[in-house]
């Protein structure tokens, strides 16, 4: 059975992936939440270039992803969960939070740390939020993150079956709540103490620091309430307010060579942690 849910990681992933994205995509159009600025033939043409380019590096720099570290590590028993003698509901339970908890973390260490800021902000430099905002992830944030995770793995020892749920989880969850779509705002306030909404995570890609540096989940919401940085609206309202960051704000910086040399440029600014640098004079709020 393990082998077999090996074998059906990718066409299972993929599956999942393109039915979210295209769905996502179709309602987007449908019922937007904002108001589309930037044509998205130029960022969607980039956005999904960046994606494919980040999968083909992840493939070819790691013999063995999640999914399969975790089939060798229940062979050879490595990992807390298997040495553990609990109920498999409960593993399973265990396991798929303790992995987004991961996530979590890694997030705020991504934003608190300098160095790591200046790969995660093209993430927040795209200049519009929709699906493929939740593509738009650095070449070496992604293996940064791919090696966190496998560390995760290997301490934990979670089920196969449960790495898989949480990949196409995690996948999912990224479309869906990147997504400029339209919900009801009764529906939002019963669906966030669930999952995470467009509109919850939609405030952690506001351009003014405080606001960067809230809603950090990507699937349950419930870390950001545990540990405060929980941020119910940005202030000016999400038809109002910036997308993006100080820096990076014409269009060419959408276009992919630009995306990937933008960890190079700059000043790390105030979005890290903590960090107190002087606001920026195009934005005195900054």
């Amino acid at each position: 059975m393990l082998h077999g849910i090996l074998e059906q990681e990718t066409a299972i992933r993929l599956t999942v992936f393109l039915g979210v994205l295209i769905s996502m995509a179709v309602w987007e159009l449908a019922a937007p939440r904002r108001r589309v600025e930037i044509p998205r033939l130029l960022r969607w043409s980039n956005n999904l270039a960046l994606i494919m380019l980040d999968t083909l590096i992840v493939r070819l720099a790691f013999p063995v992803v999640a999914v399969g570290l975790a089939v060798i590590a229940h062979v050879h028993g490595w990992g807390l969960l298997n040495q553990m003698s609990i109920p498999g509901w409960i593993t399973f339970l265990v396991a798929v939070l303790v992995l987004d908890l991961a996530i979590y973390l890694q997030h705020v260490l991504f934003h608190a740390v300098p160095a790591l800021w200046r790969l995660h902000r093209m993430h927040h430099a795209d200049l519009e939020f929709d699906v493929t905002t939740g593509l738009r992830f650095h070449p070496v944030e992604v293996l940064l993150s791919m090696v966190i995770k496998l560390g995760v793995v290997m301490a934990l020892g979670p089920p196969a079956f449960a790495v898989l749920i949480f990949e196409v989880l995690l996948n999912a969850s990224s479309l869906f709540n990147h997504s400029n779509i339209r919900l009801p705002l009764r529906v939002d306030a019963v669906l966030r103490l669930f999952i995470v909404t467009p509109d919850m995570h939609r405030v952690h890609h506001s351009i003014h620091p405080s606001e960067t540096n809230s809603n950090f989940g990507f699937n349950v919401p419930w870390w950001d309430r545990i540990f405060g940085t929980y941020l119910a609206q940005p202030k000016s309202g999400h038809e109002g307010m910036t997308i993006g960051i100080e820096q990076f704000r014409s269009r060419r910086n959408l276009w992919l060579d630009q995306m990937l040399i933008q960890p190079l440029l700059g000043r790390a600014s105030r979005y890290p942690i903590n960090r107190a640098d002087e606001p920026s004079q195009s934005d005195p709020e900054l």
